[in-house]
């Protein structure tokens, strides 16, 4: 239990040092290499943030491979879909893709589903596509898509480790908690769809 306990301490230590905002560092606003612009892009829309801990928090739902393989996925996927972005390549209804995610993820957190693995890849490889499309997209002038690439990736690792370790760290009383947070973010994913 300790072992949890520290682990849990480390998780969230790493990830408040990830999400520093630009603000501490001693020139704001002169980040040529886009590493904080690529890092606040996930955590400045409730979409991004919603999709990318549900993936976590889903993530810790399964059982074997499926544990590693969905996270890992989400953060290849959105790799692909943002150099696809960066390439200028618009997909339709990029915004009800996004919303779609948001509503599907949190109803898999919602009611713990546990697919078949190749199903589950499948699905979260075209959720992490259309965020990666939306992040390539939107890639600040004067930023060097690489820097901002990295820190999209590892904003969106850092959330989905977060989802992960409220699962894997809180007692098996929590669960309800968990599936509750999940069924708000398919609220929010309808919500995203009639905005």
């Amino acid at each position: 239990m300790k072992c949890k306990k520290n682990l849990g301490k480390h998780v969230f230590g790493a990830l408040a040092l990830l999400l520093v905002p630009a603000l501490a560092f001693a020139h704001p606003g002169h980040d040529e290499s886009g590493l904080m612009a690529g890092i606040s892009h996930p955590l400045g829309g409730v979409d991004h943030l919603l999709a990318m801990i549900a993936v976590g928090l889903w993530a810790a739902q399964q059982k074997g491979a499926a544990r590693w393989a969905l996270p890992c996925t989400f953060v290849a996927a959105m790799l692909i879909g943002g150099l696809l972005g960066f390439e200028g390549l618009e997909l339709p209804a990029l915004e009800s893709g996004i919303a779609a995610s948001v509503f599907a993820l949190g109803l898999a957190v919602a009611l713990a589903v546990r697919p078949p693995l190749f199903v589950a890849v499948a699905a979260t490889a075209l959720f992490a596509i259309f965020h990666g499309v939306a992040h390539g997209l939107e890639l600040p002038e004067m930023s060097s898509p690489w820097g901002y690439a990295l820190g999209f990736i590892g904003a969106t690792a850092a959330l989905h480790a977060a989802g992960y370790a409220v699962v894997r760290l809180l007692p098996a009383a929590a669960a309800p908690v968990v599936r509750i947070a999940g069924a708000m973010s398919a609220a929010t994913g309808v919500w995203l769809f009639a905005g």
